[in-house]
């Protein structure tokens, strides 16, 4: 009873991101009409319930995705760079960054699975100084590769310390679309929505090679929440 009571104050206090009211409404309204169609061309009572039971998963799991909680900061921290996304921090290492800093820089890579929050923050607060996005290919978000040949999109933050975050999205085998709101010269709060990749993906930060890392490879990190790194 527990769980079953921990999953109703789940989804009935849940907020929804506005990247998923179009397709939400979409599936409610096909589903709806489907239910209806069966109702009354289908005798036998159980396809009824069959297709009911099916679009309620599919609505409940199209919910679960576009879910976008409630993570308030309490105080906003211009020495600390916090998670942009939830999911598992899959590298952290030093590599050659060459779309924009052309140098080496810090690489901490969190991977997101489908149940996974898909809402994507702002790590720092500051000024948007580069916003690009590149078509590409769908392979497996963990490929080492993906960061430079899948769909992806950058942005860098400088901070109002002129430290430099470039944040990238990158979509994998499953995501299709990616969606980043900023726009060069935007003024961004560290915390507040950067943009949302749909169904499946990952974020990669990179960091000057000064930081101080606060994590460490296979941990779950939480958008808004974890503290990737410091700057003293």
């Amino acid at each position: 009873m527990y769980i079953f009571a921990k999953i109703f104050m789940i989804f009935f206090n849940m907020k929804i991101h506005r990247e998923g009211f179009i397709i939400i409404l979409i599936t409610l309204l096909l589903s709806t009409g489907l239910i209806l169609f069966v109702h009354h061309v289908c005798q036998y009572q159980w396809q009824f319930f069959a297709v009911a039971t099916v679009s309620l998963g599919i609505i409940s799991m199209l919910l679960w995705f576009f879910r976008n909680p409630n993570r308030f900061m309490s105080v906003l921290d211009c020495n600390v760079v916090i998670a942009p996304a939830d999911g598992k921090i899959v590298a952290i290492e030093e590599v050659e960054e060459n779309e924009y800093f052309n140098d080496k820089r810090i690489l901490v890579s969190i991977f997101m699975s489908p149940l996974d929050v898909h809402v994507n923050r702002y790590p720092v607060s500051g000024n948007v100084s580069y916003v690009k996005y590149h078509p590409g290919e769908h392979m497996v978000a963990w490929h080492p590769k993906s960061s430079l040949l899948n769909e992806r999109s950058t942005v860098v933050i400088k901070t109002y310390d002129k430290h430099e975050i470039l944040v990238r999205q990158i979509a994998g085998a499953v995501a299709r679309r990616i969606v980043t709101y900023p726009k060069v010269g935007d003024e961004v709060l560290q915390g507040a929505d950067l943009g949302f990749i749909k169904f499946g993906s990952r974020v990669d930060l990179f960091l000057p090679v000064d930081v101080k890392i606060k994590v460490k490879v296979d941990q779950i990190s939480i958008g808004n929440q974890t503290e990737i790194a410091t700057f003293y």
